[in-house]
């Protein structure tokens, strides 16, 4: 291959000299500077940015000669430089999957996915006495004078079972009673019908028929137990009655009052004297008295009510500091109480005496 030569060679003949060659240039043939974007709003000297007119809705308040010369007052309080707008953001192309997707968006309400959606409980629905036929209820744990005699519900499935009150493992009613000093020491289901020879306590139900919860029994059949209580408080008059349950209370307010509870009157704990219960049929059969003298001599004046929360293992309105606070409010009564038993019946005895499982 030859050197490189500072000549063009057109020809085989013809060299033409680089410095005769015409120098390149950007007009070319067509010249494109004709082409380029001139600004014929702003002078040179303005020395305001060029921009396309296409941002440009409006015309600006300095191209016009009326402006300059007389500026109006409304016009007066904006800055001198005209207001830029920014050009619309582009948006990214969709796919036809995506963009049927956004359409349908728009469209209908956004949906929960089943991550984000809370679990819902099965709800549960009345159930006839035939559904658990094959399930007897259980007894009552009951006799005279009792210190307290507590109201449940209905036995449950597992308590039909077995036959003792309270059964089920997730119930809280003995863990309740102890720690609330009602009872000296943790006691088992199967002591459930032992409770008033232990420690003066009794147990029945307002609805004695079984049934996996409280949502499977019927308003009607819970009023009708409100009688059956009456009758069982008066024939054995406790000096206290437990109700344990928002529910049933409800039902017993109910059935005596005529109308439903209104939140500002429902209350734990003790409820007012006028709700004693027993009392009115009483006075009148003095020959029911039964034992004035466990009493020490005193008179039954009606068993006092006491509304605890439910124990039930699917109540979950109240924490478990708050059941055990309630709970505790009878606990104190119930351990002064049995102090002052103990000393009645050693004063009637003449000596030392066994009262509620200890002895004086």
């Amino acid at each position: 291959m030859s050197s490189p030569n500072p000549t063009l060679e057109l020809q085989d003949q013809d060299v033409v000299p680089l410095q005769q060659q015409q120098q390149p240039t950007f007009q070319g043939r067509l010249k494109l500077a004709d082409f380029m974007f001139k600004s014929t709003g702003l002078s040179a000297s303005s020395g305001s940015p060029r921009r396309s007119p296409r941002f440009s809705l409006t015309p600006s308040v300095s191209d016009t000669p009326e402006a300059t010369a007389t500026p109006s007052p409304s016009l007066s309080a904006r800055p001198s430089s005209p207001a830029k707008r920014s050009p619309p953001k582009r948006k990214a192309p969709s796919s036809p999957s995506t963009a049927s997707s956004s359409s349908s968006s728009l469209s209908s309400p956004r949906k929960r996915t089943s991550s984000s959606s809370p679990r819902k409980r099965s709800s549960s629905s009345y159930a006839p006495p035939s559904t658990y036929a094959h399930l007897a209820p259980i007894p009552d744990a009951i006799a005279p004078n009792l210190l307290v005699f507590f109201i449940g519900l209905n036995p449950g499935i597992e308590t039909a079972r077995t036959g003792h009150a309270y059964a089920h493992p997730t119930n809280l009613f003995w863990r309740l009673l102890a720690s609330s000093g009602i009872t000296p020491r943790l006691c088992s289901p199967s002591e459930s019908r032992q409770m008033p020879s232990l420690y003066s306590l009794g147990l029945t139900n307002i609805v004695s028929r079984p049934s996996r919860n409280g949502a499977e029994l019927s308003r009607q059949e819970m009023d009708e137990g409100v009688g059956i209580l009456e009758e069982k408080v008066r024939r054995h008059k406790p000096e206290v009655v437990c109700v344990v349950g928002k529910s049933i209370w409800e039902s017993m307010w109910r059935v005596r009052h005529g109308k439903s509870i209104k939140k500002d009157e429902f209350k734990y704990g003790w409820q007012d004297e006028t709700e004693t219960m027993g009392l009115e049929e009483a006075d009148g059969d003095d020959d029911d008295d039964e034992n004035p003298e466990a009493r020490g001599g005193r008179e039954w004046k009606g068993a006092r009510v006491f509304v605890a929360t439910s124990t039930s293992g699917l109540a979950a309105t109240l924490k478990p500091a708050e059941k055990e606070a309630i709970w505790k409010e009878l606990g104190d009564y119930v351990v002064e109480r049995r102090k002052e038993r103990a000393e009645e019946a050693e004063k009637a005895a003449g000596g030392d005496v066994e009262v509620d499982g200890s002895t004086t």
